[in-house]
């Protein structure tokens, strides 16, 4: 069997076994809020402090409308929250599910999905506070809503792909755990999130046209804020989840034998 086959295979198992990672997702989220009154939305109430704090200061200091900068936050943060922490915890996937990998077999990529499922559990929850900001300051435009499904979808995606090489590496490599969390934090601060391009000089554009990153806020952002995403956002979004989805497939199928000796 081809390398690629391998990993085709292994996604295909992961996927047939979606009752196995949705039900470890849940489990996780209700086993991290046991005996919580509110649950996970704790996650909605500290969120959305953030988002108020950040949009009130950033906004008046970058001498923003609060009506059009409060909206740019809020989906921004929600929308990076989800991304960051399908790959940061993505990183740890397999370390963590180490006693699962060493003694039942199941297919590799089931312990990324529940990564992704538990993350876009909680993107659901503080979701709500997007849907509280655009309620009070208003929907740009209906029609373009829904395109921000799609914008989820391959925002997902490519946080899925970048998750899988992520685990892998570092399954091999402890430190590299670390060293996704650093680049991550950076990440944050050059991209698009607290700004957008056009409060940038002519001089400083790059910072957003070259980042990849920026594409992925944009594709999910921009619809939500009433903005039809360019064919150049659709564009590069997808290319980079067809592109990393087979080579994320591809180590996965390289190295599919020698996870649990790695964990």
């Amino acid at each position: 069997m081809s390398i690629f086959a391998v990993g085709f295979a292994d996604l295909a198992g992961s996927f047939r076994s979606w009752r196995l990672w949705t039900l470890l997702g849940w489990l996780e989220i209700r086993q991290r809020y046991a005996r919580s009154k509110l649950g996970p939305f704790w996650l909605t109430v500290s969120m959305g402090v953030l988002v108020g704090a950040l949009g009130v200061v950033y906004g008046t200091l970058f001498g923003q409308k609060l009506t059009d900068y409060l909206p740019m936050v809020a989906i921004g943060l929600v929308t990076w929250t989800l991304f960051s922490s399908t790959v940061n915890e993505g990183s740890m996937a397999y370390i963590s599910s180490s006693s699962y990998i060493r003694q039942v077999s199941t297919p590799r990529l089931v312990y990324l999905l529940q990564v992704s499922w538990r993350n876009l559990v909680i993107f659901a929850h503080n979701f709500v506070i997007v849907i509280v900001v655009l309620a009070i300051f208003g929907v740009k435009s209906w029609l373009t809503l829904p395109l921000a499904i799609l914008g989820v979808l391959l925002l997902v995606t490519n946080a899925l792909w970048m998750g899988m090489i992520a685990g892998l590496l570092s399954a091999r490599f402890r430190d590299f755990p670390q060293i996704i969390a650093a680049l991550l934090q950076v990440a944050f601060y050059v991209t698009p999130i607290l700004f957008h391009g056009a409060m940038l000089s002519q001089e400083h554009r790059w910072i957003v046209t070259y980042n990849p990153l920026a594409y992925l806020i944009d594709v999910v952002r921009q619809p939500l804020v009433g903005i039809v995403p360019t064919a150049s956002t659709w564009a590069v979004t997808a290319l980079m989840a067809l592109g990393g989805g087979l080579l994320a497939l591809w180590m996965t199928g390289r190295y599919h034998k020698r996870i649990p000796y790695w964990v």
